[in-house]
């Protein structure tokens, strides 16, 4: 299936049914008075997260959504019946926003979210609700209103607990697949991961995350060079970065400059971003000069970030170490995040 993660759609509330103008006529009642019935209310085009949804690929081709319209009221104080709603089902994490303003209407990151996109017309009154003790026959009725129509922007954002980041060609898409079921195309070529790619990872008993594996970001990927943010949008729901680093490349004259680049690239598109916590990892140390390499960066590398973590996701070392010291960090963020909750439900 073709991963869309961004669209537009229009979206149409379903116009108000027209109020009635009736009198009553029955046999033997005469003068029987005003009997026009209120049109029904226009359906509305709700959004619904649905948690087997993965890509937005059906509005690409679904570019217009239009609820029903309200029935017309009738006599015998008949009140015409709402318009039917309209069902857009989008996948969990999916952001909505006007198109012309910038408001986010809606974000939908939990299964059954729901969100009114656009709101159906008010019926119109029909002469019976008019009736008073000055106007006792009315002889006129409302009518419906038109429902809302808007321009919106659709966007996902994976829900992820953790993405591994890195430069083209540092081994993510290699990585993901030995830790999870998922097999990603894996090629020696700059950009071979097109699309993310999201696994489940199990550590000790009965405990997993989610992972994402972002395609390669490269010097300008805040201003669209390379894939550019066209995925970086998918690790802003994260709680932890895997930066992962080719250390068979890594320059032992200038070591910092992937890790400086795409932190700078994080940082440029999104200050949030910049500052989630990171696990830095150097990969392939199986090739020989790989692992010298890799001593060089550490001695480099802030204090903040270290213990640098060696693996080879191609053998297999230190590819379990890693899993557990991911499942250490989120464990511990979700605790500070449950204490900073109960802390502001406190106060």
């Amino acid at each position: 299936m073709k991963f869309i993660d961004e669209t537009k759609i229009r979206v149409i509330g379903g116009d108000g049914g027209r109020g009635c103008v009736s009198f009553h006529r029955e046999k033997f009642i005469s003068r029987g008075g005003p009997d026009g019935g209120n049109g029904g209310a226009g359906g509305d085009v709700i959004a619904v997260a649905d948690a087997q949804l993965t890509t937005l690929l059906d509005l690409r081709y679904h570019k217009e959504c239009k609820a029903g319209r309200g029935q017309h009221g009738m006599g015998s104080d008949c009140h015409g019946r709402r318009g039917e709603d309209f069902i857009v089902k989008v996948p969990v994490g999916t952001i909505v926003r006007d198109a012309r303003t910038g408001e986010t209407i809606g974000d939908l990151d939990k299964a059954g979210d729901r969100v009114v996109l656009a709101a159906g017309g008010r019926g119109g009154k029909g002469n019976a609700h008019f009736v008073s003790s000055t106007n006792r026959s009315p002889r006129f009725a409302q009518p419906g209103e038109p429902g809302e129509d808007r321009e919106l922007e659709i966007e996902l954002r994976l829900l992820a607990d953790v993405g591994i980041i890195g430069v083209p060609n540092a081994g993510k898409s290699t990585l993901i697949s030995v830790i999870s079921a998922v097999r990603p195309k894996i090629a020696d070529y700059p950009f071979t991961t097109l699309v993310p790619n999201l696994g489940v990872v199990s550590y000790d008993e009965g405990k997993s995350f989610v992972v994402a594996d972002i395609p390669g970001l490269i010097e300008g990927a805040h201003q669209g060079h390379g894939l550019g943010d066209k995925f970086l949008r998918h690790v802003t729901r994260t709680s932890v970065l895997i930066h992962l680093l080719d250390a068979s490349r890594i320059d032992p004259k200038n070591p910092l400059a992937d890790w400086s680049t795409i932190n700078r690239e994080l940082a440029l598109f999104d200050e949030e971003v910049g500052t989630k916590p990171q696990i830095v990892v150097a990969n392939k140390i199986d090739i020989p000069e790989a692992r010298e390499n890799a001593m060089v960066l550490e001695k480099n590398l802030p204090d903040s970030y270290r213990p640098l973590h060696l693996i080879s996701a191609v053998t297999g070392e230190g590819v379990k170490a890693l899993v557990q010291k991911v499942g250490m960090q989120l464990e511990r963020a979700k605790r500070v995040k449950g204490e900073e909750a109960g802390d502001a439900a406190g106060s």
